[in-house]
């Protein structure tokens, strides 16, 4: 059912209480990750119009941001630091994979949660017009973004783990659905939302050949570094415009 489907993405990829564990259908539940972004944008946006009405504009951001980080359980700014610390440590791409693995964090790990975590801040705080609208819609595009690397890149993995299941069959165009409803709704935001697909269709690609080239692959950790990165990239693009 697809009310069950979206209650397992919503456990999966977040730390929102959901109820009782759903059965794991990894394709059925990757298409409702679109829509999940958007419950999570259309909370912070709720607490950003209660904090502003407190602090000012760099505070609020800075909540935000934060409570992002609790919603999802920190779920992938651990893929970002992991992902990081692979990517750019200027080893074969064996090597990198194994690095991923690595539970611990080393420093290109936190340089790279640093930075995000601070272009989320800046771009925040720099929304005006369409502001609340601008933060339900950017996390649904970023994991949106997990959708295209799971059709168009191979798993990296060789050994059986829990992302094997999501590339097990590629995401069909039915299962960009969740993509659509955010074009639709981005109309609200007029010619800004053009450029906001624009800019998700241009960091989407740019990430996913960075990956090929250096990788050749994709993984866990490397999806949710894109969420990461489309994410910042998204609300300093619309605090641009």
């Amino acid at each position: 059912m697809p009310i069950s489907h979206f209650r397992s993405a919503l456990q999966f990829i977040t730390a929102i209480p959901a109820g009782r564990t759903q059965p794991f259908d990894a394709l059925s539940m990757s298409a409702h990750f679109p829509l999940v972004g958007l419950c999570l944008g259309a909370i912070v946006a709720a607490a950003d119009f209660a904090a502003l009405r407190l602090w000012s504009a760099p505070a609020a951001a800075a909540l935000d941001v934060a409570l992002l980080l609790v919603l999802t359980g920190a779920f992938h700014l651990d893929g970002l630091g992991d992902s990081a610390d692979g990517l750019f440590s200027h080893r074969s791409r064996p090597e990198m994979l194994a690095i991923m693995k690595d539970s611990r964090i080393g420093i290109m790990g936190v340089a790279a949660v640093v930075c995000v975590l601070g272009v989320k801040w800046a771009g925040i705080r720099e929304l005006d017009w369409g502001r609340t609208w601008s933060l339900v819609l950017v996390p649904g595009y970023a994991r949106a973004g997990m959708l295209f690397g799971m059709r168009f890149l191979p798993y990296g993995r060789a050994e059986q783990g829990l992302g094997t299941e999501f590339f097990r069959r590629r995401p069909g165009l039915r299962a960009f659905w969740g993509l659509a409803l955010l074009a639709v709704l981005s109309a609200v935001l007029g010619w800004r939302g053009l450029v906001l697909n624009a800019g998700f269709l241009a960091v989407t690609a740019m990430i996913l050949l960075y990956y090929r080239r250096r990788l050749g692959c994709i993984t866990g950790d490397t999806l949710g570094a894109m969420t990461e990165c489309t994410e910042a990239a998204l609300f300093l693009l619309l605090a641009a415009l």
